[in-house]
């Protein structure tokens, strides 16, 4: 295994996150299926179970060469691609994810998508840390209207440089 190993998503089969996560680590790959304790209610019964966060996606800490064995387990469609190349997820980013369900029970994962009105702050580029307000998205830009010195700047920007804020 290689030193320069980041955190990827894949892609399963419905219901397979469980059997694709045990899959995985058998065969010595570093995998993550945050799972979810929800309270199931039948009619006889009420039960505490686990459930996967985040529906028919597994994360796996692969290098580049392991990219291969990856899409070769059964259960894996593929890897989660954003831009054209499978989308790299942030160490903190999966750390949050265990600290937070640790913390709570019940917890609910909900997409978010960038909309017209939705509200923003620039995390990279010449116009870093301004806040703004999306006037169009397009397929991989938003369009956002930064609201400053009196003027409306209009500036079409990456989708990956518009972070969500709820200021309103």
């Amino acid at each position: 295994m290689s030193g320069n190993q980041k955190w990827y998503t894949v892609y399963t089969k419905a219901r397979w996150e469980k059997k694709v996560h045990a899959l995985l680590l058998e065969r010595g790959i570093d995998a993550y299926c945050p799972l979810n304790r929800v309270r199931k209610k039948w009619s006889d019964r009420i039960k505490w179970v686990e459930e996967p966060l985040f529906k028919s996606y597994v994360f796996v800490k692969v290098c580049e060469e392991e990219k291969a064995a990856v899409r070769m387990v059964n259960g894996v469609v593929n890897f989660v691609y954003w831009l054209g190349k499978p989308a790299v997820i942030k160490d903190k980013e999966i750390e949050t994810i265990r600290k937070f369900l640790d913390e709570y029970s019940e917890v609910e994962a909900i997409p978010f998508d960038l909309k017209k009105d939705s509200r923003v702050t620039i995390l990279k580029g010449p116009l870093m840390d301004k806040k703004a307000r999306v006037v169009k998205v397009f397929n991989k830009k938003v369009q956002v209207v930064i609201e400053g010195i009196g003027f409306y700047l209009v500036a079409v920007i990456d989708r990956t440089n518009a972070g969500m804020t709820t200021a309103k």
